[in-house]
């Protein structure tokens, strides 16, 4: 009896693939594990079809035809923050990786990104013109997805997150339609896809501001991992009197013997401090005197092009199995410092790879107006992450993971970055019960049948 509505949905599906511009791949078709493949490589997604869209049409196409056959759709461009997405049995991933196209309007200083657009693809295109934008620390992070949930940039003590700075969204709703969503059209949808995430359309396009910044002075200090304890406490008090034109990380990172790493880097570990400043050269020099004076191994500062800050971190530079978690921490004192260090400083045996505290405050701090989330409670948003090669390597890597946010328990602050957050949640805990409360009465306004599916789900009861 139950075989009638799975051949239905087989039949759909079949139906589907002939009507995109786009390609449609399901279990069993050659390419399946590619298509279906998340950033975090130790997720194993497993939807019920994947549909690669190459048009607008096409994600029109999907989220009818998925509404028709009963499924539902979760709209991934890189499928960075997969994690907290749980079982996707019933839904059709919509890939929208080949909608890459950006446009720069220089006169008015605004970017036109497609959905599928990487970071990498709008700091090129906004350079040729002299301009920068609020893009992610990682030049393959999707715009869309990056900006929905907030947004902390290499300039986001100077400039506020990337969704502050958003003009419009052109978004698919769960009925099929396309819209635009600025303040005077749709103005409760524009509200909640400013930080409530990806529950409430599919994000087509976006139109947000860019700045007239071409260079700016940055670069790292290492030290060995041994003085850790001298580094972030240094740093710490360093980020008390920081100006707003200066954001910094400090780290701790165990490099893996890799021969893609420098020679000085492969094998060794380290306290970083990494800092991004629009202060001219001397100015700046003059700001990290007291960091210098702590005797760095390495010094990499320089002036750069804007468009360069994505390697500032060393991030991978392609996809890899990992685990990870994020947090946002109130200070960084002495006690919280060692806490961090008891956890996975020197001489602990932990299979963290990297954690990372990066300061907040100045134009992050909440208050400045705009959408669900217009900025982010806390001095500190820390991440921490281990390598995950073999589902063996998956649980100890989780039990440190784990052990360090309890250990910086007392020094949390309340509410969650959502683009931090890498597993399944209570989303309510991340927002105030009255924004909560208005999410999801636009989640009901928009999709009262919870067709789309997100990674932080909004519902709409």
């Amino acid at each position: 009896m139950e075989m009638e509505p799975i051949m239905s949905v087989h039949v759909d599906l079949d139906l589907l693939a002939l009507d995109l511009d786009g390609t449609l791949a399901c279990p069993g078709d050659p390419g399946w594990d590619e298509a279906r493949q998340a950033w975090n490589l130790a997720v194993d997604q497993q939807p019920a079809a994947v549909a690669t869209v190459a048009s607008v049409r096409d994600v029109r196409t999907v989220v009818s035809a998925a509404r028709q056959a009963g499924l539902r759709v979760a709209a991934q461009s890189t499928g960075h923050n997969a994690s907290p997405m749980e079982d996707l049995a019933g839904t059709i991933l919509l890939r929208l990786s080949e909608l890459r196209g950006v446009s720069i309007d220089p006169s008015e200083r605004v970017a036109r990104v497609e959905g599928g657009a990487q970071w990498s693809d709008v700091t090129s295109a906004a350079a040729e013109h002299g301009l920068a934008a609020l893009a992610g620390s990682s030049g393959d992070v999707g715009v869309a997805g990056y900006t929905l949930g907030g947004g902390v940039s290499w300039l986001a003590r100077s400039h506020g997150l990337a969704l502050n700075h958003v003009r419009a969204f052109e978004v698919v709703t769960a009925d099929g339609e396309l819209r635009r969503v600025d303040p005077q059209h749709d103005p409760d949808l524009f509200w909640a896809l400013r930080g409530g995430g990806g529950s409430f359309a599919v994000v087509t396009a976006i139109e947000f501001a860019l700045f007239p910044i071409r260079e700016v002075y940055a670069g790292a200090l290492f030290y060995p991992l041994e003085r850790a304890s001298d580094v972030l406490n240094a740093w710490a008090r360093w980020t008390d009197t920081a100006p707003a034109e200066a954001m910094s990380i400090g780290r701790l990172i165990r490099f893996p013997v890799m021969p893609e790493l420098p020679p000085q880097l492969s094998g060794r570990s380290f306290a970083v401090v990494e800092v991004a400043t629009t202060l001219d050269p001397a100015a700046a020099d003059d700001l990290l005197a007291p960091l210098r004076a702590l005797g760095p191994a390495d010094d990499t500062f320089a002036t750069i092009p804007v468009e360069q800050l994505d390697q500032l971190n060393m991030d991978p530079p392609a996809p890899v199995p990992m685990h990870g978690d994020g947090w946002l921490q109130t200070d960084l004192s002495t006690e919280a410092v060692e806490a961090v260090l008891q956890a996975a400083g020197p001489g602990v045996d932990t299979p963290i790879l990297a954690i990372d505290l990066r300061h907040l405050g100045a134009a992050v701090t909440p208050g400045r107006g705009g959408g669900a989330v217009d900025g982010l409670p806390g001095a500190f948003l820390g991440f921490a992450l281990g390598i995950t090669p073999t589902p063996e390597d998956v649980p100890p890597v989780r039990a440190a993971v784990t052990g360090l946010l309890d250990a910086v328990e007392p020094w949390r602050a309340q509410g969650m970055y959502l683009n931090f957050a890498e597993h399944p949640s209570d989303v309510s805990g991340f927002y105030d019960p009255h924004t909560w409360a208005r999410l999801r009465a636009v989640k009901r306004t928009y999709d009262p049948d919870d067709l789309i599916r997100s990674n932080h789900p909004v519902p709409p009861a």
